[in-house]
């Protein structure tokens, strides 16, 4: 643990609206807390910003100080960048306005709102965007890696329904991004993570969605895997993109619908989302009822927030997590035996393999178009390790990292930084491909000196790291 630095916080209470906090005072740990439970860090000091103007002094407070800065959303990145050790977080979490215009479908959200949060405000007229499964996600980072979910398909990412934002530079200034104004600072953050500033406010496209979808689960025992899957490639080709499936291959939580001898063992799950009406997504999932031979399903028409938080029980804050996760053209036939090998032989009954399916609109945007790029990949696979004991860390990290390894040679280029690890730092390059060198010359111009470097860094070769900030983290 690093040694933590006295910091004299008198002026930087006198300069916002918010709450400072320091080790010892009410509230510190529970702030310093984030999702994964491995990431066990203590701060010198939490700025929990009111408004814009407390984000402009802390980074400042932090630059004339020489800490290093954190930035905290909803804290659920698995690599705990939300938090540092011995430097300041920026606690964005008490900015939770969100004021949506119904006539013109625009919803303006700030960052410390989470996903569930957002969806029931916009919900109130009927009005979605794509964004993430887990209700408890922050709505900040999501969107500055990309973000997807069950809208993707129709919708695109996040970033391709992100219309305008508000950053906070590295100098303090407070700076529009949007098409028109700071055109490359807009270009940037639509998947550039926060290397560039921390954004403000959000500006959403929104998009005709619910009150109610037709949703659910349809679970297939283990040893049909590679039947079902074949199946659900070939039903793919021809499915509509208001229609979408992941898969989830996992031992069975003890679901209700699921008989208790189910519980515990390994399946195969199918997860179905359609927004259109009930009665039409009926007939277009009969097919998948002859994949296999079901064990349980639980399908229908429920309200479209209910089925964006059926996955929390799966992700509550407090395990352990570790994750790895590859971008996919096509679920080949190597990576279906892959898959199906290491789903035989999980460490912990809260390990799982996810295969979250984009193809649709999002690859319809160009690669260039915005700093992510992978917009070839149909299915993003998540490798997600899960468990409770510290004892298991090295079973289920090794777990994850062997899958990682043997499922390279079926990815396609590209990564989705919202689910790389923090010791991924040599992968960003790669995540970026053919942007990376146009996201070096953004972060040159608004970042030189690397200050929002607590993230998958994009570093330049004029941040040569001199300050005691940076040299902690080198």
């Amino acid at each position: 643990m690093t040694t933590q630095p006295k910091v004299n916080t008198k002026d930087l209470k006198s300069g916002v609206k918010g709450t400072v906090m320091v080790p010892g005072d009410v509230g510190y740990d529970d702030a310093r807390r984030v999702w994964n439970a491995m990431i066990d860090r203590r701060p010198a000091v939490i700025v929990r910003c009111a408004e814009d103007t407390d984000v402009a002094y802390a980074i400042s407070f932090a630059r004339q100080h020489d800490l290093e800065i954190a930035v905290r959303g909803g804290g659920h990145h698995i690599g705990g960048h939300s938090v540092c050790e011995g430097g300041l977080v920026i606690d964005l979490s008490g900015m939770k306005h969100v004021h949506v215009e119904a006539g013109t479908r625009r919803a303006y959200v700030q960052p410390g709102v989470t996903l569930g949060e957002f969806d029931r405000v916009v919900q109130e007229h009927a009005l979605a965007t794509p964004v993430g499964i887990n209700s408890t996600t922050g709505i900040a980072g999501l969107t500055l890696g990309g973000g997807f979910g069950w809208l993707t398909r129709e919708y695109g990412m996040t970033i391709d329904n992100l219309l305008a934002a508000k950053v906070v530079a590295a100098d303090g200034k407070i700076l529009p991004a949007s098409e028109k104004d700071n055109p490359d600072l807009f270009w940037a953050i639509r998947g550039g993570g926060g290397n560039f500033g921390v954004v403000t406010q959000f500006e959403f496209k929104l998009h005709p969605v619910g009150p109610n979808v037709f949703a659910g689960l349809i679970v297939f025992p283990f040893k049909e895997t590679k039947a079902v899957l074949a199946r659900y490639r070939e039903f793919l080709e021809s499915a509509p993109m208001n229609l979408n499936i992941w898969v989830v291959l996992r031992k069975a939580p003890p679901l209700p619908f699921l008989s208790t001898d189910v519980h515990g063992k390994e399946v195969v799950v199918l997860a179905v989302f359609f927004s259109g009406e009930p009665v039409e997504g009926e007939k277009l999932i009969r097919p998948l009822r002859h994949f296999g031979n079901i064990l349980g399903e639980h399908v229908g028409s429920m309200p479209y927030t209910q089925w964006q938080q059926a996955f929390d029980p799966l992700l509550t804050p407090g395990a352990r997590n570790y994750w790895k996760s590859h971008n996919l053209i096509e679920i080949s036939d190597g990576a279906l035996e892959t898959v199906v090998e290491y789903v035989g032989k999980l460490p912990s009954p809260h390990c799982e393999i996810l295969l979250g399916l984009l193809a649709g609109a999002a690859n319809e945007v160009p690669s260039r178009a915005t700093a992510y790029s992978a917009r070839d990949a149909k299915f993003v696979m998540n490798v997600h390790g899960r468990w409770e004991n510290p004892e298991q860390d090295d079973a289920c990290v090794g777990w994850a990292r062997a899958l990682f390894n043997a499922a390279a040679r079926y990815a396609s280029s590209g990564a989705y930084v919202n689910f790389m690890t923090a010791e991924e730092g040599e992968r960003v390059a790669a995540a970026y491909g053919p942007n990376y060198a146009r996201l070096l010359e953004i972060k040159q111009r608004y970042d030189p000196e690397n200050v929002f470097h607590h993230n998958q860094n994009i570093r330049g070769s004029k941040q040569n790291g001199n300050s005691m900030a940076q040299q902690r983290t080198a």
